[in-house]
């Protein structure tokens, strides 16, 4: 599985792409603190305390992060999360 890290307008944004489907069909998914999700990989990510919120749409998942978060520190996590998860 291939997962690429993109930046978006907002610094505390980051979306991870992968080459796998991750969300069937057309809706889109979010979850906020407090949260669960019929998704995995979604409930394990927002699992990190580093992670304010995510968004997910057919191949990426948009993780929000804290403001005191530094991206170096995050993407590894992210990654392995969704990698575990297969994708």
């Amino acid at each position: 599985m291939t997962i690429i890290s993109e930046a978006t307008p907002n610094p505390n944004a980051m979306k991870f792409i992968s080459d796998k489907q991750i969300f069937p069909g057309d809706a889109s998914i979010s979850v906020m603190p407090g949260q669960t999700s019929e998704y995995e990989v979604l409930n394990q990510l927002m699992q990190l305390k580093e992670i304010d919120n995510v968004f997910g749409y057919q191949f990426f998942i948009t993780v929000n992060k804290g403001i005191d978060v530094e991206w170096n520190e995050l993407i590894p996590k992210v990654e392995a999360i969704m990698d575990s998860c297969g994708y």
